[in-house]
């Protein structure tokens, strides 16, 4: 039998240097992303997608479905497009209306089906959905860009190249909710189909469709087609902010998965004793490319902008280190990423991230272990001496923080009583620290240290000691799953949620990030990808730049 030995892989990045908020902060999309994922399950399934149902007036108000077979099972997206007060529509999630709201329909809706979403969608929240019902989203129009490109179609002209880089969507989604929220259907039901196993892949499907959706509704509003080159450049926008933060924090494992998967990724690629002529071209055009999108990005958030300069600075001088001889020498990309230490974080998760695109065939495999059906569980036959130990390695950076001190217990995690949504107070200075959510893991694991007897088990220590059960459960984790934790103080005054929303964005293949506020961010998703009818060149949109 033939021996399928593991690839070769140095060893991986150390947890203590790659959880840390600012490196995640500065995370990028990869071909492990979501979306890159989902663009090649559709890819090699030969997905076709249709379009039965176009209700829309001249303005472009009423109704579409979207429908497609994608691993033996059918699925259509609803699409709802509302005429919308100028004053009503905003990215806050206090909205209560929207230009358009969809669902994500497991099988293809019959008519009373679709009259029902057309009534539901709009209301979002408020509405009552069922277990046929997998994704629901709503998005606005980017107003200014939508009715640009209107009016040059109306005029018999391709929108104006410049405008539609600067903005890069004609909507922005303000919500993707999936997994069992307001009564849709639970992850679980589709987590067992084909294309659907790995993480957020139905919120992913919804996006693609969304953004075609547009393509289609700005056509149909302005009477002409617009240039395959625009609709290529014209992703789906988002705005995301804190409600979306805690998510690492509360799904260690998942975290650990994701991380593992990219960690050993760039640990094979580092392996790699040499590289073929067209893995060497395919780097420098990459490497160009880059360039450009660093040109083409551009924010107003003054902190962000700073970090963006500073890649600009540091990519030439990058550029210049990959002669001919240093891509040809034993072990290059190894060579490279060890070379890349001199530059700023941001510079060295950059080409992390560009390392990974030539070698699919050797790391796309590896999405397949992105998901993860366990959950956290507690040991209680564990000795008090072995938790120990798994404190003093692994939690040296918790308990050596002073939570006595106003800078390290700053801030404070709740939930909205109006949207039963995460958000985030100063403790000194803002009222409702006794609603305060556990996401202080820290704390909490410092505050079993002092506790922690050495004699017995965990579960005799927690008949004594209850509240310490959570932590407990976070320590005995980490132990097993190295990438579990952010090795990082949640409640300190320099915490940034940020951070935690680029980290899990650049997962999602998001580019573009547009920071707001250190708590909520305008991001780009699908921006390069395949249109419906271009799934046969569904992997080479890392990054993606202008060709318009």
């Amino acid at each position: 039998m033939k021996d399928h030995a593991s690839p070769t892989q140095t060893a991986l990045r150390p947890p203590e240097d790659v959880m840390r908020l600012r490196r995640m902060g500065a995370a990028f999309p990869t071909r492990l992303s979501f979306l890159r994922t989902l663009m090649r399950a559709l890819a090699a399934d030969h997905v076709q997608v249709q379009r039965p149902i176009w209700d829309m007036d001249a303005a472009g108000f009423g109704h579409a479905v979207y429908t497609l077979r994608f691993g033996g099972y059918d699925y259509a997206l609803v699409a709802v497009s509302s005429e919308l007060a100028p004053q009503m529509r905003t990215d806050r999630v206090i909205a209560s209306a929207w230009d358009t709201s969809y669902v994500l329909y497991d099988g293809i809706p019959d008519a009373s089906e679709i009259s029902r979403i057309i009534a539901m969608a709009p209301q979002q929240e408020a509405a009552r959905f069922t277990a046929r019902d997998l994704v629901l989203s709503r998005a606005n129009k980017s107003v200014r860009l939508f009715d640009h490109v209107v009016a040059a179609l109306r005029a018999g002209e391709q929108p104006d190249p410049e405008k539609i880089r600067k903005t890069g969507y004609l909507m922005r989604t303000t919500a993707v909710y999936g997994n069992g929220k307001f009564g849709i259907a639970d992850r679980a039901c589709i987590a067992d189909r084909p294309g659907m196993g790995g993480p957020f892949m139905a919120e992913m499907l919804t996006v693609w469709l969304i953004r075609g959706f547009t393509h289609d509704l700005a056509e149909h509003v302005g009477g002409a087609r617009l240039s395959r080159a625009a609709k290529r450049q014209l992703g789906i926008g988002n705005a995301t902010g804190l409600g979306m933060a805690p998510f690492l924090v509360n799904h260690p494992l998942l975290l650990d998965a994701w991380m593992q998967v990219r960690e050993t990724a760039l640990a094979r690629v580092r392996a790699i004793p040499s590289l073929e002529t067209e893995q060497i071209e395919t780097i420098y055009r990459l490497v160009a490319r880059t360039a450009q999108h660093l040109v083409e990005w551009n924010v107003p958030d003054p902190i962000a902008a700073l970090r963006i300069e500073t890649m600009r600075r540091e990519w030439p001088e990058f550029a210049a280190t990959l002669t001919p001889d240093a891509l040809m020498a034993a072990t290059p990309i190894d060579q490279i990423i060890t070379s890349s230490a001199r530059w700023s974080v941001d510079t060295q998760e950059l080409v992390a991230a560009l390392v990974l695109e030539p070698f699919g065939e050797l790391i796309d495999g590896l999405t397949e272990c992105m998901a993860t059906p366990f959950i956290p569980e507690l040991d209680p036959a564990m000795a008090c001496a072995d938790l120990r130990a798994f404190i003093d390695r692994d939690w040296t950076w918790a308990c050596a923080i002073d939570y006595d001190q106003p800078d390290d217990c700053a801030q404070f995690w709740y939930v909205s009583e109006e949207k039963l949504e995460p958000r985030l107070g100063h403790r000194q200075t803002e009222p409702g620290a006794e609603l305060e959510t556990p996401l202080d893991i820290g704390r909490q694991v410092k505050a079993l240290a002092v506790d922690l007897a050495l004699d017995g088990p965990v579960g005799q220590f927690l008949a004594d000691y209850p509240q310490h059960r959570a932590a407990v459960r976070r320590v005995q984790t980490l132990a097993r799953h190295p990438y579990a934790e952010i090795r990082d103080n949640l409640i300190g005054v320099d915490c940034l949620p940020i951070d935690l929303l680029r980290c899990k964005l650049a997962f999602f293949g998001a580019a573009k990030f547009d920071p707001k506020s250190d708590r909520w961010t305008r991001i780009t998703l699908a921006q390069g990808a395949p249109l419906f009818d271009e799934l046969e060149n569904a992997d080479d949109w890392w990054l993606p730049v202008a060709l318009i």
